[in-house]
């Protein structure tokens, strides 16, 4: 990013508020996904689906849709963000950017970016995201990897990679309908919780969050130190999340062998207090990136990004150059029973 040193170097004012949500998310029509999970018959930690270069976009749907969060961006289909060079495969990896070109009027539709939802939806899994790149830590800007059910906020919502600005500590937030107060599971957790316990509080808008205390866990931080990998476990007693630089990576995982409890203690533990198979059912995979918004303009005010420029909407409209690290490079995700 092309910043002032003063300015690049002025950490982020973090507020500590909880994440807005990153959803909901959109089925065409009313549309329903196929839901596998669950009732899934195979051993444990069985692979139910491998999401990568060969199949990316037989598996998601590219969504050309108004953000539901209000940014500043404008979501392409498929065949655009292929022309663009937004969406494209690089051998088994996945590359999905922005365009990192155009002056903007910052009063427009936004910045081109690309959003997809998996066709399938999940119930109870194992997710584990294995990244050699993510967002980088930009002004303006507002990447998630999460997952969302139909019905929001009733079927729930978990963020698993989700940030703003010049951010290098990623946050995990529940989001769900009233009365899910989860504690930290059994083990505990290395992450710090953020705002309400209630992740129905506010109509589920507010949520529920753990911010991670690794300081490589988001943005350029996550990229300088060689990507990683995210492990989602998602079962009836609670949803715990890890995160594991690339050479810390359990070897179980990189054999496809995933074995959870011999990872140590995870970075958020959501345990006792909800009752998760009726508040978290049939989600789909999301990954987008977004622009100011109800979150990352939210709080623009509060970070140092400000001191560039008083409008979220006007930096990112004026500083194309600024988003060139804005891109996932997806090794693969897959999703396993449990």
């Amino acid at each position: 990013m092309l910043l002032p040193r003063s300015i690049a170097a002025s950490p982020l004012l973090w507020l500590g508020v909880t994440a807005i949500p990153a959803g909901p998310g959109y089925w065409h029509n009313g549309t329903s996904s196929e839901v596998v999970g669950g009732d899934f018959n195979a051993a444990a930690y069985g692979l139910i689906d491998t999401y990568d270069g060969t199949n990316w976009l037989n598996m998601f749907d590219v969504q050309a849709i108004a953000d539901p969060t209000h940014g500043f961006v404008e979501y392409v289909n498929a065949q655009q963000a292929q022309q663009l060079g937004l969406l494209k495969t690089q051998g088994s990896q996945v590359y999905m950017g922005v365009d990192t070109t155009s002056i903007l009027n910052p009063s427009g539709s936004g910045r081109k970016s690309v959003r997809v939802q998996s066709k399938r939806a999940y119930n109870q899994a194992l997710v584990i995201a294995d990244f050699a790149h993510v967002p980088g830590s930009n002004c303006g800007s507002w990447p998630a990897f999460w997952m969302v059910g139909p019905n929001w906020p009733n079927q729930g919502e978990i963020d698993i990679y989700e940030g703003v600005h010049l951010n290098t500590y990623d946050q995990v937030t529940l989001h769900s309908s009233a009365g899910c107060v989860p504690s930290v599971g059994t083990g505990g957790e290395t992450g710090r919780r953020v705002a309400g316990a209630d992740c129905g509080a506010g109509g589920g808008f507010n949520g529920c969050g753990v911010q991670s205390n690794s300081p490589t866990s988001y943005g350029t931080a996550f990229n300088a130190n060689g990507g990683g990998v995210y492990a989602t476990l998602w079962t009836n007693s609670g949803i715990k999340v890890w995160y594991f630089a690339s050479r810390d990576v359990p070897t179980n995982i990189r054999s496809g062998n995933p074995d959870p409890s011999s990872w140590g203690t995870p970075t958020a533990n959501f345990g006792p207090g909800c009752d998760y198979a009726s508040k978290f059912k049939s989600l789909n995979i999301v990954f987008d990136i977004t622009f100011c918004g109800d979150w990352a303009g939210g709080v623009w005010g509060s970070t140092s990004c400000a001191q560039i420029n008083p409008s979220c909407n006007a930096y990112v409209a004026s500083q194309p150059q600024s988003f060139g690290d804005s891109y996932w490079l997806i090794n693969s995700v897959k999703v396993y029973s449990v």
